[in-house]
C-alpha cells in the first residue's frame, strides 16, 4: 500500500518558531563575536545567553503595531532579555539576520530532501536489478526500436538520481552563504570578525562580498537545481504513464483494495500518482522562474524579492521532499508485467530485429545502400500486410542469396541485443 505523505520534519523547518529560533541563533553568535572582540561584557553575553528567548504570538503582536517582523522580533528578545539587550543586534541590519537565518534553513531543509534522495536511490537499485534480464521492447519516437530490459530502464533512472544527488550537494554548497555586514555590506559598524564568527558558527560561508543583502544568483540557482531534480521525477513518471496505457500495459501504479479510479466508470486504473508529480514539477520550475526573477535587484537592494522568497523558499523544499518522498512509494509498489513485455515484443512479427539483418548483409559484402533498400521493402509488408518478418526475408531470393535460414535465425536472436546489460549495470552500479 502506498504510503501517506505524513513525515512532519520539512513542514518543521518552515514554522515560525523555527524560523525565529535561527533569528535568535544568528544574533547570539554575533554577540559571542562582539565579547570576543572586548565589545560586549562577558556578564552581558551570559544574560544574553541565558535569558534569551521569543514567544510567536507576542512577536505578532508587536508586529501588528509596528509592521516590521525584525523589529517585533528584537523587541520581544529585549522583553526577555532586559537591560543588557541593548547589545543584539549591534551594527547589523534586518538582513544580516533574514539572509544568514534564510540559508540556515535552506540548508537544513536541503540535507532532508538528500535522505529521501539516498531512499529513492535504494530502492531504484533494487528494483533495477530485479528487472535486469526482463526483455522489453526499446521505443523511439513512441515506436517499437529494439529490445532493453526493464532494468535498464531503472538503472538509467538510478544514474539520473545519483546526478540529482550531486545537485543538491551544490545546492546545499551554494546557498550555505550569510552575511552580517550592515546596511550597504561594508562593515560600516560591524567587524568582519563577526561575519566570520557568524558563518562559522552557523555553518555557512561568508559572502565575499555583499550589499545589504547575499546576491540572489545563489538562489536563483538553488531553485534552479530544485526544479531540476523535479524534472527528473516528472520524466520518470511520464513514462510509467505511457507503460500503463491499456494499449502497452508493460507496468503501472500498485492500485490498492478499495481504491476507485473514476467517479463514472468503475473500471478506470489511472496513473494518479504519476500525474500529480507532473504536475508537482511545474510548479518547482515556476518558483525557479520567480527566484531567477529576483536576481536583479535596485541598487543595494530592494524588497521585491522578499515576498517571492517568503512563499518558494518552504513551499519548493516542502513540494520537493513530497515528491522523492511519493515517487520512492511509486516505484517501490510499482507493478510490472513482464508477459507482457514479451508480447509486445514480438507484436511487430520480428521487426524489431531489422538492424541486425542489415548489419549481416553488409557483413557479406553487400553495400549499406542495397542492404537497407531490401530489408526495408520486406519490413514495409510486415507493416501493411501483418506477416512474419523473417518468413518473408527467408523467402526473399535477393536477400537468401547472401544469407542462409541459420544466418537469418541468428539475426532474430534476443541475446544479441542484451549482450552488454552486465556491462551497464557494472557501470552504473559498480558491481
Amino acid at each position: 500500500m502506498i504510503e501517506r505523505y505524513t513525515r512532519p520534519e520539512m513542514a518543521a523547518v518552515w514554522t515560525d518558531e523555527n524560523r525565529y529560533r535561527t533569528w535568535l541563533d544568528v544574533e547570539v553568535y554575533a554577540c559571542e563575536a562582539w565579547n570576543r572582540l572586548g565589545a560586549i561584557p562577558d556578564a552581558s553575553l551570559e544574560a544574553i545567553r541565558s535569558r534569551a528567548g521569543f514567544d510567536v504570538a507576542r512577536i505578532e503582536e508587536i508586529e501588528a503595531e509596528v509592521k516590521h517582523d525584525v523589529i517585533a522580533f528584537l523587541t520581544n528578545v529585549a522583553e526577555h532579555v532586559g537591560p543588557d539587550a541593548r547589545f543584539i543586534h549591534m551594527g547589523m541590519t534586518s538582513s544580516d539576520v533574514l539572509d544568514t537565518s534564510l540559508a540556515m534553513l535552506l540548508a537544513e531543509a536541503t540535507d532532508l530532501l538528500l535522505g529521501q534522495v539516498e531512499g529513492l536511490l535504494t530502492v531504484l537499485r533494487e528494483r533495477a536489478h530485479e528487472f535486469k534480464d526482463v526483455p522489453q521492447m526499446g521505443r523511439s519516437h513512441g515506436i517499437h526500436a529494439e529490445p532493453i530490459t526493464f532494468g535498464l530502464k531503472l538503472a538509467l533512472w538510478y544514474d539520473e538520481m545519483r546526478r540529482n544527488r550531486e545537485r543538491l550537494q551544490r545546492a546545499r554548497e551554494v546557498i550555505a552563504v550569510g552575511k552580517i555586514s550592515g546596511a550597504v555590506g561594508t562593515f560600516a559598524n560591524v567587524e568582519p570578525f563577526v561575519e566570520e564568527y557568524v558563518c562559522k558558527r552557523a555553518g555557512l560561508a561568508p559572502a565575499n562580498v555583499s550589499t545589504q543583502v547575499v546576491s540572489r544568483d545563489h538562489h536563483a540557482e538553488y531553485f534552479s537545481l530544485l526544479a531540476l531534480v523535479g524534472t527528473s521525477v516528472e520524466k520518470f513518471c511520464v513514462e510509467i504513464r505511457h507503460l500503463q496505457r491499456t494499449e502497452v500495459l508493460e507496468a503501472e501504479e500498485f492500485f490498492s483494495q478499495g481504491q476507485k479510479g473514476s467517479s463514472a466508470m468503475p473500471h478506470k486504473r489511472n496513473p494518479i500518482a504519476s500525474e500529480n508529480l507532473a504536475g508537482c514539477a511545474r510548479l518547482l520550475r515556476s518558483y525557479a522562474q520567480a527566484a531567477l526573477e529576483d536576481v536583479a535587484l535596485w541598487h543595494e537592494r530592494d524588497i521585491s524579492h522578499s515576498s517571492v522568497e517568503r512563499v518558494i523558499a518552504p513551499d519548493a523544499t516542502i513540494l520537493l521532499h513530497y515528491m522523492l518522498h511519493r515517487f520512492t512509494n511509486l516505484v517501490k509498489n510499482l507493478v510490472v508485467y513482464p508477459e507482457n513485455m514479451a508480447k509486445n515484443l514480438a507484436r511487430t512479427g520480428g521487426l524489431i530485429f531489422s538492424q541486425r539483418v542489415l548489419l549481416a548483409l553488409v557483413e557479406k559484402g553487400v553495400s549499406r545502400e542495397d542492404a537497407y533498400r531490401l530489408v526495408q521493402r520486406n519490413a514495409m509488408k510486415v507493416w501493411e500486410q501483418g506477416l512474419d518478418y523473417k518468413a518473408l526475408l527467408q523467402a526473399d531470393p535477393d536477400v537468401s542469396r547472401h544469407l542462409s535460414a541459420g544466418e537469418i535465425d541468428d539475426a532474430f536472436d534476443m541475446g544479441y541485443h542484451l549482450k552488454h546489460v552486465d556491462t551497464i549495470f557494472r557501470r552504473v552500479f559498480g558491481e
